[in-house]
């Protein structure tokens, strides 16, 4: 790839004026060759570049003029004439600069004189009154002091005057700026050129030091004086203007400081006079008097926080820091400025205020650090890591490294790193690595959990300030940690760049430490290793974010460890191949090599010629089950450095194999990674070809004929035509009938970047591949048919294609043309939404055709408007666009008039919406501001909005009725007939239409006759599409009128707001070319806002906000005072009506206030993104007001509409950061609006408080209530929301003094729910230090007594809220005091509730606690015992001595959590057998083995149950412990025979204790059998034993469904040598009856889980007795093989169907490999039928487990793999393929060849009753509105009978037909003709275009025609009968 040409800036030419051009003519010479003549040449140019190098040549010749010359009358013109034209260019034209550089050399004598004219000139500049040009003469100041001698000088002349100039300008545009409030834009053009001025006057300061030497000029009487004086006070004002852009008061803020700093005296004193003002001492006698008149604000008034953030920011812009040159005063004021800036981080609130507070910290910590150079003692102490100052900047970052906000979280990094090396510069070159700051910090850091983000960027700078082996010293897994963090995308990347730091770090510290062959090794292990392993077995996210975020940045610091990856990977590639969710050592091969090559560090040819990777391992990735193995290995052969790499025909061919399989894939990410993948592959193509083309053309060049001799470039290019003409091939072929959307999409979507990539732009000739020379008219005419896919994406995909192949369409068929332009305007007005949608794309299609109007149009209204001028200009696009909305527009007036007389027939014949949807999209076609036939389009667009106010008049009542959904009840039997009658009655005058009336409920009259229709008062001009169906009748249901009338106001909404925003308003444009006037605009707002304010159904009033927000956009960019105005008024006066009250009020305060907060978003979110938004300000400011009512109001309407209104603000992500400084008083209003004794308010207010949640917290990813990932530390929490902080405490204290009354009365506060549920997303963090003066432990005390409210659900939240409040190192000691406030059992009163809280919170904090990564590992074991005591003396509550079994159910539940971590730890120590005693004594005492004496309706009985039985399962668990039973303990003594305790707790009663039970026994033998236990410790089942008895007797007589499945997949575990002579002893079932018992199970049972696992029990019994040469039970076996074939349908569940492929794989070496037939050969291939059925489901997990069954046939030694290569693990259409294959071969090990030839062309032809199936198919799309055809979308018909004929006719050579295979043979021929004759016969009778009217019918009726004509030629191979030879395929 060449680089593109850089693009040449048009250069505006300087034109003169008459006056000075003809002073310029008079000095002309008579040969037109001195100085003059060749000025007037160039100011006569029209070409500014031509002009630019007539400067430098004339500037030239000034130059070499003699030293002596003396300034002419002709030089000074000249002059005179540079200086207009200097001061004429705009600021940015290069003119000007040149002009400007080329003066800079003049000679001295002539310098002068230049000087002299510049200064007129500046002078007449100065003079300026207009205030339009103000910005002008700034622009032209600042160019002359930019790098402009003359201009610097000039300036320097007439310096007054200029000081004179900018004081005016800056009092005018103030003045001038606080007039135009209001007027956004004006105003914020003013604002841009006070800027300026701020700017030029602190340029002329720094740039003009010359004129500040000396004391004259700051004499009081001096004209400077007195100007710098005044320019500074108009400063000072700006400065405290809050009014203004915040870029004004910070460069205001930067201009009072320098200005003080150039006028102050003495200049030691200045740092003092800062830190008071900042400080807010200054003593107004101690400073001069000139300061105090100009800066009198700054001294005496109290500054807001933003006016002190701009003065620090001045101060350490303008300040000298450098060198210690302010001394000890600039070390004060330096301390001072931090002290403010972090005061100001708890005020400054608004996002932008945020982000430059952040931005002055940081450049304070640079300005520190400068300082620190050559600092005292005293300031090094005051800024080491241990001062006070660092500790609150450590604060300040740790509460914003997770702001919201990205630059402020880059400035906290920074703030960060700063920090650390002030703390090094304070250090006197003692040892980093033992300093103790950053010890405590390395640890604090490391202790911090993965989750938080700002953990990575803060660990990167520790790693840069003290390296990585101090990190790594602390903890090794720490790459290994971050690796596992990585399957999270949000924090992916910044995982990936810490880990780049830390092995960039790691690399450079090891290569000085040691040799190579030594580092690497070290250096690998460290960082490379746990990368392979995470590649070959991590999850599928984790994986895919290591290769794209981790493994390039690797390969990019070692290029040389690639070899040693490949090394490692090549090695274990062949034994692990992965599968369908890990990529296995295949997998990640093949993405370390697509990303090496994609970097750069590999070739293709390299890979093959190294043998890096073979031919058959690519394919292999091509098609494996992993999806991501399959895009990594197209992005091996796609992905490349260099774009213009020649292709090989290995890479060729891959492709095309990839193609095959692949097109069909389900995930829309999968799809579009193939699509890019290809994409570039084509350009690769496209760009290589051209290298190809010239190295063919240079081939006589004698360097290019060695490379001609390597390659035949003319054969190379002749291959890359016959790949890309099979890729097409490959394409269209794809787009056969009943091919599923994901085909289509990706074929459509491949072949749209192939004609995109290869198009031949202008003047290319050479052109490797043209799709357009491709395609012919089959390929037309499919592209058309995918129009009519239910899915708007293949529709949208087939247009453009189609657009881009526009030059070669050929539609000349007139007949052709008509009956799809027929076909569309039937389509629009079908009763199908999408089917408008496939009439759109037909219509936009036509509309590209010449010879659309002739042959269609045949309307005589549209023809006579269209020939009044036959030589119009107008494009042939445009005219038939024009043509096309007025017959649609005529038609649908006409359907108008006919819904104003009956609104139900035309929801049932006519649905209005289709045609108006057609009209958007043939607007959307055209380029609306460049057309031809204005006064058409101007008549079209009155018409349109006429149209859409009637329509919307006609559909309207229902939408805005008080219930749209239902205003026609389904009721069809007689007796409610009058009830009905009377309900629409009742309705109608509410909805001002009689379309109600009309309503009929009997059988007969339920149908509407559309004949009536026209009987009534026929009408002229009636549509012919309503004339068609005269005589039909269908259904009316509430569900067609309720969509023909939203629909309908969608596309309304739709269209005003596309007229609005895409046509050109006059009173944007200025032009009296408009099509639409301010008073059409005005009127859609009203249309908008009326429908917005009153609608109730929820599509209308959103889709009309569409539209609203289309027009409001217009609104703020309008120049119309009016119309500018207007979204101001509106959102004033429904504010008012929202305040007001008024009962006549229609506004809708139910259905969450309807389209009320959607139309205040709209019109906020018109305002100016870069403005102050004081709208939104002004509207949340009342909105809160009247959220939070003071005083209780009788009338709560107002308070909904705001709490909905906030609620739709908060969630509008447009808002952005503008709306987060109202969040706390969100929060407020939510909380308290919770304790309302209103429901609607209280309803709003969880709403409000819902969305506010998700909008600080993030929205929730996982399922997991504990997780971290939505929750933030108190100190980040409160320090952005600081007013919560003492709100939520007031409330937390109140809620918390209504619970454990004396009385025992049941209070129950309100707000309790919602404060617990917002301190339980808090949590501490190890960073929180000493310095916030937010702590959490407030809350403490508060919480605990939460947990003694008599509501559990409180309870347990309290428990849960507890946890983040109390510290990981103190939350032992708050256990134990928990514990000791429980009550002994001689305690006279004891409150249950407080009891349960304080367990429920000990539960939560211990579980956290032994959870925990961060604790201290060496206190465990003390903190451990101590609890234990703790736990021990309050054993009492889990006895009997407790009656509250709530409580005893708590106390258990904490025992358990101790057990279970006792026992997974496996502790050792006497102290722990008594704490085992002492369990074993709770159980033994237990009601569960004394007998239970409650009923299961007392409170808290069947937790204590789960509880109870869970400490059994803890205590086995613990039993099973080998060390554990060898050990003296009387525990292990009572629990060495435990079978007795498992079977009386399965015996119980009570399903809650032996459900616990089984799932326990069943992970035990799943453990067992999956081998994660080692054989030493067989866990507990090894001290179990014959319990075979007992779950075969509970299989008998268990009713608990869950119960019963556990049981049966017992039992499906079990070993059956053992099971079935227990079976036969115990329940006296001999294995046959065990197996129709199994089998019952299935057709009887209801639940799908137990269905699945009889299914797999029954069939491993199957297996086992089968092969133990068992008794042959056929028609069992039958039964069997109908149960599982069955189960294969996709009519079943999708947990059946897993089942069964479960099954199958299971039995496949048994039963459908085995050489011999031992079901036979029907029931064999009746499963293999299974296997198909199953590779076609719609489910990727039943795919994938099926595709498992094809990888166990091929390992089968007596499948021969016919293929070059054995694959193993493929996906299901490889694995289909796959399947054809070995069946076909096992046909012929089995010798049953002739027969199994028959069962597949039986499989071949499909089902017989063709007729009877459409029927079918019709009644359920008739029946179904929304009906969208075939159930599975990804099965594909054709694919299977395409892969199964292509093995069938490899098989026909090897099958021989005996005698007896004849008649059969020739019955299939005959249902094969006859099937020929009837599809032939369907396909005539359908009517025309089939494809578009009878979708569904249409594509069955192909696909079964490709199925015959299959049939029939396979048939006419296998040579049995001359007749059979002879038949024609049927009719297409």
């Amino acid at each position: 790839m060449g680089l593109k040409k850089k693009k040449e800036m048009p250069v505006d030419a300087f034109v003169l004026e008459c006056q000075e051009l003809e002073t310029l003519r008079s000095f002309v010479d008579a040969e037109n060759q001195n100085l003059a003549s060749q000025l007037l040449h160039c100011v006569q140019l029209s070409d500014g570049i031509q002009q630019i190098c007539s400067v430098k040549e004339i500037v030239t010749l000034l130059k070499k003029m003699d030293g002596n010359y003396t300034p002419s009358p002709m030089i000074k013109c000249c002059f005179d004439i540079f200086g207009v034209m200097y001061f004429s260019l705009e600021a940015k034209n290069p003119l000007k600069k040149v002009l400007a550089s080329s003066l800079n050399g003049l000679p001295e004598q002539l310098m002068s004189e230049a000087v002299h004219r510049f200064v007129c000139r500046l002078k007449e500049e100065l003079k300026t009154t207009d205030l339009c040009l103000y910005r002008k003469v700034m622009d032209n100041l600042a160019s002359c002091m930019e790098n402009f001698s003359i201009g610097k000088a000039s300036i320097n002349n007439l310096f007054k005057e200029v000081l004179q100039f900018l004081q005016k300008s800056l009092i005018e545009l103030q003045e001038e700026s606080r007039q135009l409030s209001g007027n956004s834009i004006a105003q914020t053009q003013l604002m841009h050129d006070l800027l300026m001025a701020i700017k030029v006057s602190m340029l002329l300061l720094q740039k003009l030091q010359d004129n500040f030497q000396g004391s004259l000029w700051k004499k009081p009487g001096s004209l400077v004086w007195q100007s710098m004086c005044g320019i500074l006070n108009n400063f000072t004002k700006l400065l405290m203007d809050e009014s203004l852009l915040p870029t004004v008061q910070t460069t205001s803020g930067l201009a009072v400081i320098l200005f003080t700093k150039t006028m102050f005296e003495p200049v030691e004193k200045l740092p003092c006079l800062v830190s008071d003002l900042l400080l807010r001492s200054v003593k107004c006698a101690s400073v001069p008097e000139w300061f105090m008149s100009s800066c009198r604000s700054l001294c005496i008034e109290e500054l807001s926080g933003s006016v002190l953030l701009f003065l620090c920011h001045g101060a350490l812009a303008m300040l000298e820091w450098k060198n210690g040159s302010m001394g000890q005063n600039g070390e004060k004021l330096l301390l001072d400025i931090v002290l403010v800036l972090i005061s100001l981080a708890s005020q400054l609130k608004d996002s932008s205020m945020a982000v430059s507070l952040s931005r002055v910290l940081a450049i304070w910590t640079n300005s520190a650090l400068d300082v620190l150079e050559s600092s005292s003692q005293n300031l090094k102490c005051s800024l080491n890591g241990n001062s006070n100052t660092t500790g609150k900047l450590l604060e300040y970052v740790y509460a914003h490294w997770e702001h919201p906000l990205d630059a402020v979280r880059h400035q906290a990094k920074l703030i960060f790193r700063n920090v650390l090396r002030i703390h090094q510069a304070t250090l006197k070159g003692s040892v980093v690595k033992s300093d103790l700051f950053l010890s405590v910090l390395t640890e604090s850091l490391l202790s911090l959990e993965w989750h938080v983000k700002g953990k990575y960027a803060s660990l990167g700078c520790l790693v840069e300030c003290v390296g990585v082996e101090n990190i790594l010293t602390v903890d090794r897994t720490i790459p290994v940690q971050i690796l596992d963090v990585m399957g999270d995308q949000t924090l992916a990347s910044y995982a990936s760049d810490l880990l780049e730091t830390m092995f960039i770090n790691h690399k450079s510290h090891l290569i000085s430490s040691f040799q190579k062959n030594i580092w690497i090794n070290q250096w690998h292990d460290t960082w490379v290793s746990p990368l392979l392993l995470v590649l070959c077995e991590g999850n599928p996210d984790q994986t895919t974010y290591v290769i794209d975020y981790y493994l390039p940045k690797l390969l990019k610091c070692s290029p040389d460890s690639l070899s040693y990856m490949i090394k490692i990977l090549q090695a274990s590639a062949d034994a692990n191949i992965g599968s369908y969710n890990t990529r296995g050592a295949l997998g990640a091969l093949m993405a370390c090599l697509r990303t090496a090559r994609a970097h750069g560090h590999l070739k293709f040819t390299d890979i093959m010629r190294d043998g890096l990777l073979s031919i058959e391992c690519v394919k292999q990735g091509l098609v494996h089950q992993h999806n991501q193995v399959r895009i990594d290995a197209l992005g091996l052969l796609c992905e490349t450095h260099r774009s213009t790499e020649i292709l090989s025909m290995e890479e060729m061919q891959l492709i095309l194999f990839f193609i095959t399989y692949n097109l069909n894939s389900q995930s829309p990410a999968e799809r579009q990674q193939i699509c890019s993948l290809l994409k570039k592959f084509f350009c690769r193509i496209q760009e290589s070809s051209q290298v190809l083309y010239k190295l063919e053309q240079n081939k006589t060049k004698q360097d290019i004929i060695k490379e001609s001799a390597k390659r035949d470039h003319f054969a190379a290019l002749q291959q890359y035509k016959d790949f890309m003409s099979s890729i097409c091939d490959k394409l269209f072929e794809a787009l056969f009938p009943g091919s599923s959307h994901s085909t289509r999409f990706s074929a459509l979507t491949i072949l749209g970047s192939i004609a995109e990539i290869f198009s031949v732009p202008e003047g290319q000739t050479q052109a490797i591949f043209q799709l357009a020379h491709k395609i012919d008219s089959t390929h037309i005419q499919t592209l058309i048919q995918c129009f009519a896919s239910t899915f708007e994406e293949v529709k949208v995909l087939a247009f453009e294609l189609l657009m881009k192949l526009h030059d070669v369409l050929d539609l000349q068929d007139s007949e052709n043309l008509h009956l799809l332009f027929q076909a569309a305007m039937d389509l629009s007005i079908s009763t199908k939404p999408y089917d408008c949608v496939t009439a759109s794309y037909l219509l936009n299609f036509l509309i590209h055709h010449k010879r659309l109007l002739s042959v269609c149009l045949k309307n005589q209204q549209v023809a006579h408007a269209l020939q009044e001028d036959e030589d119009m200009s107008a494009s042939t696009k445009e005219k038939n666009t024009l043509a096309v909305i007025k017959y649609l527009l005529a038609n649908l007036e006409q359907e108008i008039f006919q819904a104003e007389k009956s609104l139900l027939q035309a929801a049932a014949s006519f649905p209005m919406y289709g045609r108006v949807h057609c009209i958007i999209g043939a607007l959307q076609q055209l380029t609306l501001n460049n057309l031809t036939l204005m006064t058409e389009w101007r008549q079209m667009v009155a018409k349109l909005i006429l149209m859409s106010y009637r329509l919307s008049a006609v559909v309207s009542p229902i939408v805005q009725s008080s219930s749209p959904e239902g205003l026609i009840p389904m009721d069809t039997d007689s007796e409610t007939a009058g009830r009905l009658q009377m309900i629409l009655n009742e309705l109608q005058p509410r909805d001002t239409n009689d379309y109600s009336t009309e309503a009929k409920i009997s059988k007969e009259h339920h149908k509407v006759d559309l004949k009536k229709m026209t009987d009534d008062k026929p009408a002229k001009n009636v549509c012919t599409e309503i004339r068609g169906k005269e005589m039909q009748t269908c259904d009316v249901t509430a569900q067609m009128v309720l969509v023909c009338c939203w629909r309908s106001m969608k596309e309304i909404s739709l269209l005003l707001g596309m007229l609005c925003k895409l046509l050109p308003s006059q009173t944007v444009s200025e032009s009296s070319d408009g099509l639409i006037t301010v008073e059409q605009v005005t009127n859609i707002g009203d249309y908008f806002k009326h429908h917005l304010l009153q609608s109730r159904h929820r599509g209308a009033f959103e889709l009309a906000y569409t539209g609203f927000v289309m027009l409001t956009e217009i609104f703020s960019r309008c120049t119309n005072e009016s119309l500018r105005t207007l979204p101001q008024q509106w959102l004033y006066g429904v504010l008012e009506e929202i305040k007001s009250c008024d009962p006549s009020s229609k506004l809708c305060a139910t259905r969450r206030s309807a389209g009320i907060p959607f139309y205040i978003q709209a019109l906020l979110a018109s305002e100016p993104k870069k403005s102050k938004t004081n709208l939104l300000k002004m509207t949340m400011n009342e909105l809160i007001s009247l959220a939070v009512q003071v005083n209780e109001s009788p009338n709560i309407i107002p308070q909904v509409h705001a709490l909905n209104i906030l609620r739709a603000l908060f969630r509008d992500t447009r808002f952005g950061e503008n709306i987060m400084p109202f969040i706390a008083d969100g929060i407020q209003a939510a909380i308290l609006g919770f304790t309302s004794p209103v429901w609607a308010v209280r309803n709003s207010s969880t709403l409000l408080f819902s969305t506010l949640i998700t909008r600080i917290f993030g929205v929730k990813r996982g399922k997991d209530e504990n997780s971290k990932k939505n929750r933030m530390t108190g100190s980040a929490f409160f320090s952005l929301f600081p007013a919560l902080y003492p709100f939520l405490l007031q409330q937390l204290e109140v809620v918390a003094s209504t619970m454990d009354s004396e009385t025992g009365e049941l209070k129950l506060h309100p707000s309790l729910f919602l404060l617990l549920l917002i301190l339980g997303k808090l949590y501490p963090s190890p960073m929180d230090g000493t310095y916030s003066a937010l702590s959490m432990a407030p809350f403490v005390p508060f919480i605990m007594r939460c947990g003694h409210s008599p509501v559990y659900r409180s309870r347990e939240m309290a428990g849960r809220a507890l946890v983040p409040f109390v510290m990981i190192n103190q939350i032992p000691h708050t256990v134990q005091s928990l514990l000791n406030g429980l009550p002994d059992h001689t305690a006279p009163c004891i409150r249950q509730n407080s009891v349960h809280g304080k367990l429920l919170q000990v539960f939560h904090l211990l579980g956290s606690y032994l959870e925990s990564k961060h604790r201290n590992n060496s206190d465990l074991q003390q903190a451990l015992v101590d609890i234990i005591t703790f736990v021990r003396a309050k054993v009492w509550l889990a006895k009997r001595q407790n009656p509250c079994l709530v409580t005893r159910a708590a106390y258990l539940d904490v025992l358990i959590v101790l057990s279970d971590y006792l026992g997974k730890s496996g502790r050792k120590g006497t102290e722990l057998f008594g704490f085992w005693e002492e369990i074993s004594m709770i159980i033994s005492d237990s009601e569960l083995m004394s007998g239970v004496h409650y009923s299961s309706a007392v409170a808290g009985f069947t937790q204590y149950l789960q509880s109870i039985t869970k400490l059994v399962i803890s205590l086995l668990s613990v039993a099973a412990d080998p060390d554990f039973s060898k050990s003296s303990s009387p525990v292990a003594e009572q629990m060495m025979n435990p079978s007795s305790l498992v079977v009386q707790l399965l015996q119980s009663d009570f399903h809650e204790v032996h459900l616990p039970m089984l799932e326990a026994v069943l992970l035990w033998r799943k453990q067992i059998d999956s081998k994660q236990v080692p054989e030493e410790k067989k866990g507990p089942l090894s001290l179990l034993s014959d319990l075979e008895v007992t779950f075969l007797r509970m299989a008998m007589k268990e009713k608990h469904m869950e119960c019963f499945c556990k049981v049966l997949e017992i039992l499906h575990c079990m070993d059956f040598r053992n099971l079935l002579p227990t079976a036969e002893h115990s329940i006296k079932m001999n294995p046959r009856e065990f197996l129709n018992w199994a089998m019952n199970i299935i057709d009887v049972s209801d639940s799908i889980e137990i269905q699945s696992v009889a299914l797999k029990l029954a069939s491993k019994l199957v297996s086992h007795l089968v092969q133990n040469c068992q008794e042959v039970m056929e028609s069992e076996m039958r039964q069997w093989v109908q149960l599982v074939t069955t189960c294969c349908t996709d009519e079943q569940q999708i947990d059946i169907r897993l089942a069964a492929a479960e099954v199958l794989r299971s039995i496949t070496p048994l039963f459908l490999t085995n050489p011999k037939l031992i079901l036979g050969l029907s029931s064999t291939l009746a499963m293999w039928k299974g296997v198909v059925l199953l590779l076609q489901s719609e489910e990727l997990i039943v795919r994938d487990t099926a595709a498992d069954i094809i990888r166990v046939a091929q390992s089968q030694s007596n499948i021969c793999n016919k293929t070059e290569f054995a694959f193993r693990v493929v996906n299901a259409p490889m694995a289909l393929d796959l399947a054809f294959g070995i069946l076909c071969e096992l046909l012929q090990q089995w010798n049953q060849t002739s027969a199994g030839v028959r069962v597949l062309l039986e499989w071949l032809l499909g089902e017989d009753d063709i007729k009877k199936d459409l029927e079918t198919t019709t009644l359920m799309e008739d029946d179904n509105l929304f009906n969208k055809g075939e159930v599975n979308f990804w099965g594909e018909t054709l694919t299977n009978v395409r892969q199964l004929s292509k093995h069938l006719l490899l098989l026909i050579p090897a099958t021989r037909l005996s005698s007896p295979d004849h008649g059969e043979f020739h019955q299939l021929a005959r249902r094969a003709s006859d099937q020929a004759q009837l599809v032939a016969q369907l396909l005539k009778e359908l009517p025309p275009t089939p494809e578009f009217s009878k979708t569904l019918e249409f594509s069955r009726l192909a696909i079964q025609n490709e199925r015959i004509s299959t049939c029939l030629k396979i048939l006419t191979l296998l040579e049995f009968d001359d007749a059979c030879k002879n038949k024609e395929n049927p009719e297409k």
